[in-house]
């Protein structure tokens, strides 16, 4: 009876030492899981589009090259200049995640996310901004390749809180992106103008495009409804700029006498 007591006790000691060195063994592959994870999340989120190339550090601290594209087999690319760096923070019931870019965050880009009920992601960024390359978007492709934009994005926000529920996101405050000193492969003139995007959250997520300067004159609205855009609006080019802006015209929406019709879903 004694040897088998004892033998039940090693077989306890062990057991107890086996869940130590797999959660121990578990402990080790999550804190240094490696950065290529982070590369694999982002690339299949983005449907391919975004590519975290090169990714060094770990899951929780790391770089890479971020190249923009439009997708499988797409052979449109741009890679943004110098590296992309990130940090996540695990903190109680949410995650800490701070991002900064050589070329473009004069301070990282802050942001929280955190379980919001059953099924329910919530994403908190705090305010700022940040300036971006406008010949990024040209690695999106169609129609983006065609016009090959060039100028700067400057990118902002107020009150941002994306929260993901049951497959659909909602969004709360509100994104500026100005794109200052626009121009293109389509047109001569240099630059074009300078725009304003607004996407304001609600109820309803709406955006509206408007004119900050320049000779040609875009403007527009839409509603972002569920996962698709609905967005009409028109370009016109100023009466003594319409022989250099006419290609461009032609492209981004249908000509409709001295002006372009947008349309968009």
């Amino acid at each position: 009876m004694a040897m088998r007591g004892n033998r039940t006790q090693e077989s306890g000691l062990w057991g107890w030492a086996g869940s130590g060195m797999a959660l121990g063994l578990l402990t080790g592959l999550v804190a240094f899981a490696p950065a290529r994870w982070v590369a694999a999340t982002v690339q299949q989120a983005s449907n391919q589009q975004v590519t975290l190339v090169n990714a060094r550090g770990t899951l929780w601290q790391g770089s890479a090259q971020l190249v923009f594209s439009g997708g499988a087999g797409s052979q449109d690319a741009v890679e943004l200049p110098g590296l992309v760096h990130w940090t996540i923070a695990p903190h109680w019931q949410s995650l800490g995640i701070q991002i900064a870019a050589d070329c473009c965050t004069p301070q990282p880009l802050d942001m929280t996310v955190a379980p919001a009920g059953w099924g329910i992601t919530r994403l908190h960024v705090q305010d700022g901004q940040s300036n971006w390359p406008a010949s990024l978007l040209t690695g999106l492709g169609t129609p983006w390749n065609t016009v090959q934009p060039m100028g700067q994005l400057q990118l902002s926000s107020k009150s941002l809180v994306l929260e993901w529920a049951q497959g659909r996101a909602t969004l709360v405050g509100s994104v500026q992106l100005d794109a200052i000193g626009i121009s293109s492969r389509l047109s001569t003139l240099q630059p074009m103008g300078s725009y304003r995007v607004t996407l304001q959250g609600g109820t309803t997520t709406t955006l509206q495009l408007a004119t900050l300067e320049g000779s040609l004159q875009l403007s527009g609205q839409g509603q972002w409804l569920g996962q698709s855009l609905r967005f009409e609006g028109e370009a016109r080019a100023a009466a003594d700029r319409i022989d250099a802006l006419t290609n461009l015209l032609n492209i981004i929406g249908r000509r409709d006498g001295a002006r372009s019709i947008i349309k968009v879903g």
